[in-house]
């Protein structure tokens, strides 16, 4: 290997370059030099390390050189660290320290039963979905752990690319040359009005007939306003957009306050002063899907947690069913005949 020094004290135009040369150059030898410096001898270094003694030796002369200092003091068959040795030992194992830490750390977040997933998926998956799936897969994998992240859509691709995710379940689902995703279910969307809007007393509802209402919606970039968006259009209108947020149930209890109408998955739990129509056209769904970066290779935690999402096709969203609304106070317990009935669930209405 070729070793350059800069010459005449200066400065490199590149620090960084700069440093990362001389660690790239110092690394390999730390480990060497510290069992040399813990031993204070040479052969009993090298039985340790499994190196031949004069390869040992060189590295040692090399190391010196390369800092242009002295590290040991030579006394026949042993050595003593100097000044600047003893000083570059104490940063020398921290370093060593901090490697080993690092590659403890990794280890145990590959390993198989106490390994760890970095996980990211929607705002709206985050009541109840993505609970009840850790739960489940826990079950069998009790060990495994989790970093969760919430965000939306296209800030968790990115956070894919970045390697800082494993795993995201995002919507709409991706199509990029870079990334894999796999559609796992899809989610019916409502028309949420408020409760004493001129539409509450409907079940359900033809998108075209709120062409006139005023929208609130999340941001754009965001993946629920691109389908509502596209919902919209394809009704034959672009939406009246008053208030954008970040969060669907901000946007709920917009609709409450009787700021807008939205379209939105259904609540985890339902939220009093709106009422959710059924959207019978054009059809009102989303794709819910996992997605990961292609070629990147999975630790055993991440694959066993890929297959458990994969294996829940269909199943991944919990059936949501309307509340019963409660019967008129006072002798009979018979709602007025103008109370609207309760809707079905996902599963009559598709009936």
């Amino acid at each position: 290997m070729a070793h350059q020094r800069c010459s005449g004290g200066r400065v490199s135009t590149n620090r960084y370059e700069e440093d990362m040369a001389v660690t790239g150059l110092l690394a390999p030898r730390l480990a060497y030099f510290a069992a040399v410096a813990r031993h204070e001898h040479v052969t009993r270094a090298a039985h340790e390390l499994g190196v031949p003694q004069s390869t040992l030796s060189r590295a040692m002369v090399r190391l010196e050189q390369d800092l242009g200092v002295a590290l040991f003091a030579r006394r026949g068959r042993t050595v003593a660290l100097t000044t600047a040795g003893r000083t570059f030992l104490a940063s020398a194992e921290k370093a060593l320290a901090e490697i080993a830490r690092a590659a403890g750390s990794v280890q145990q977040d590959a390993d198989p039963a106490h390994g760890k997933v970095a996980f990211g998926f929607l705002h709206t998956l985050g009541p109840e979905t993505v609970p009840g799936l850790i739960r489940a897969f826990r079950a069998d994998h009790p060990g495994v752990r989790f970093s969760l992240v919430q965000n939306y859509g296209e800030a968790m691709l990115e956070r894919l690319r970045a390697g800082e995710l494993d795993l995201c379940l995002t919507s709409p689902l991706p199509d990029a040359p870079d990334l894999v995703a796999r559609r796992l279910d899809e989610q019916r969307l409502r028309l949420v009005v408020p409760d004493d809007h001129r539409l509450a007393g409907r079940k359900r509802i033809r998108l075209a007939e709120a062409a006139e209402e005023v929208f609130v919606t999340l941001e754009p970039g965001y993946g629920l306003r691109r389908i509502t968006d596209d919902l919209c259009a394809e009704a034959g209108f672009a939406p009246r957009v008053a208030f954008e947020g970040e969060e669907a149930e901000t946007l709920r209890g917009l609709v409450a306050a009787g700021l807008g109408v939205a379209l939105l998955p259904p609540p985890a739990v339902p939220r009093p002063g709106v009422v959710e129509l059924t959207v019978t056209a054009p059809r009102a769904v989303r794709e819910i899907g996992v997605a990961w970066l292609d070629g990147h290779p999975d630790t055993p935690p991440v694959a066993q947690f890929k297959r458990f999402l994969l294996s829940r096709r269909g199943r991944l969203i919990p059936e949501w069913h309307a509340p019963v609304q409660e019967p008129a106070a006072g002798p009979s317990a018979t709602a007025p005949a103008s109370a609207p009935a309760a809707e079905p669930g996902p599963a009559a209405e598709s009936k």
